[in-house]
């Protein structure tokens, strides 16, 4: 069957992925209409943090961001190709944006597409459906801008659809005997739901899990509140680029085994190693999350029947097969296998997730215009993820071998790793090919940018110290100055020597 030529296309999803989906399909495509609808009042995805101060239209999409976030990925690598991320107005020695900084670029490079009508906000997609024989896509969506009290519900037929919903819609939560109860008496949160240091975690005995960049925070912001120490229940020590600060507050211990609720509304956690921390009175749950894009529903490719049946994409994977955590039948990690006209970006983990939609979606831009080839059965589009389960279940294999320990969970198909550089590379090699013009506007991907791409993470140690520095004289200042404050009450010169500690919030 010849590949799809799609004239009419819908982007689903305001985030990174999509705001760059949008942009390439538009600018180096020539599709008779593109559309790009966001559930949300407006765009950026995790970068937009709406704390719903104000009542909005429609059910609440929260970010998992927080308050003050700062990013860990240097602007360059946060640009967009011919949209170069604003210098930051932070300081030489802390030079990655903020979360606020990171969401009004996005919302700034999404402006002239809102003028045009082409961005639809407050629209939610419900159901996503394959039409027979390659028809098209039946998409379901409500509209919650409307003055419908539930919304009101459109239905569209698209040629083409790209899923940019990304990977922070579902939590994670691991399958630990007794997590389920703990969970339903709010004692256990997702890091999903962390919004930053607040009172009601003083004196509070804290369990963190994991040690990602969500867990790392989660403990360091709440090292000077709660009851210390802080425990970080880990597999493994943590990747270098899961930058840290050590802090003698926080007690790494190992995995949890076993949660058990006490008489009192604690916790009692059993350890791997045997050990038993009792009394505790939050756990946050840092192990990730996983794609669902339940509200697509393809035909059944494995039926001889002419009729359609229909079933979730998400039904295609065997739970007990190696690599569960994945959308499947992609190739590429971009096209749909039994049907290229479903495509997705942003289906993978990666240091660099702005210049990576980048470079995927104009790769399919150019595919749907049939100007980059690719194969034209499924079996042979198939062949992507085979290849790329065996390779990962051979490299787990070797790791567990040389380590003697559980492979790390980021070591996973959806994780490009250390194979992003060739990845982003080997898409590039293929548009330059037949655009030669974007060789000098998209990013470079090699040996030599990935060292330098790595060593912005002991530049951000480096900034974590600094910001320490920093906070720790603020507290001093401000110790100056009520010591002065009280000596002029006291009718008295200060004298008293400013203390050398003190609570430092980092």
């Amino acid at each position: 069957m010849a590949n799809p030529q799609p004239r009419r296309v819908l982007v689903i999803g305001g985030g990174v992925c999509g705001l760059v989906t949008l942009r390439n399909l538009v600018e180096r495509g020539s599709f008779e209409k593109v559309e790009l609808v966001e559930r949300r009042d407006d765009v950026g995805g995790v970068w937009y943090l709406d704390e719903q101060q104000t009542p909005s239209p429609g059910p609440h999409w929260p970010s998992p961001a927080y308050p003050n976030l700062i990013g860990n990925v240097l602007p360059e690598f946060l640009s967009f190709s011919e949209a170069p991320f604003p210098e930051p107005s932070s300081t030489p020695h802390q030079p990655f944006p903020t979360l606020k900084e990171t969401h009004d670029y996005l919302r700034k490079f999404a402006d002239r597409y809102l003028e045009q009508g082409v961005i639809r906000l407050n629209t939610e997609v419900i159901k996503v459906e394959e039409l027979p024989e390659r028809k098209g896509w039946t998409v379901v969506t409500k509209d919650w801008s409307s003055q419908e009290k539930d919304g009101n519900v459109v239905s569209s037929v698209w040629d083409a659809v790209v899923v940019c919903t990304g990977w922070y819609d579902e939590p994670l939560w691991p399958p630990t005997e007794g997590l389920d109860i703990v969970k339903e008496k709010g004692i256990a949160t997702h890091a999903k739901w962390y919004r930053g240091p607040s009172q009601k975690y003083a004196g509070r005995r804290v369990l963190v899990i994991g040690n990602g960049n969500s867990s790392n925070d989660i403990a360091s912001h709440l090292a000077p509140l709660a009851q210390h120490p802080i425990y970080r229940s880990i597999r493994r020590h943590a990747l270098r680029h899961f930058v840290s600060l050590p802090d003698s507050r926080i007690q790494d211990v190992a995995p949890v085994v076993r949660y058990s609720l006490q008489d009192n509304d604690k916790v009692t956690v059993e350890l791997k190693d045997g050990k038993l921390i009792e009394d505790i009175d939050i756990v946050f749950i840092g192990s990730g999350y996983t794609p669902n894009p339940s509200f697509i529903y393809v035909q059944d490719p494995h039926s001889s029947s002419s009729s359609s049946s229909l079933a979730p994409l998400m039904s295609q994977i065997d739970t007990n097969a190696p690599q569960p955590r994945r959308i499947p039948s992609l190739h590429r990690h971009i096209l749909y296998a039994y049907n290229p006209s479903l495509a997705f970006i942003g289906s993978t983990m990666c240091f660099t997730p702005f210049t990576i939609a980048d470079v995927s979606s104009t790769w399919l831009t150019l595919a749907w215009m049939n100007q980059i080839t690719y194969p034209s059965s499924s079996s042979a589009l198939l062949q992507f993820e085979k290849d790329r389960i065996a390779h990962i279940e051979t490299q787990r294999a070797i790791e567990a071998e040389e380590t003697g320990r559980e492979p790390s969970s980021l070591f996973t198909y959806s994780a490009l790793g250390s194979s992003e550089e060739d990845y982003a590379a080997g898409l590039k090699r293929e548009i330059v090919g037949v655009r030669p013009e974007l060789g000098g506007v998209l990013p470079e991907w090699s040996e030599e940018r990935r060292v330098y791409r790595q060593q912005m993470y002991a530049l951000k140690y480096k900034s974590l110290e600094w910001l320490k520095l920093q906070r720790e004289e603020n507290l001093k200042e401000k110790e100056r100055n009520l010591l002065k404050q009280e000596g002029v009450k006291a009718g008295v010169v200060e004298t008293v020597p400013v203390p050398a500690n003190g609570t430092v919030l980092y």
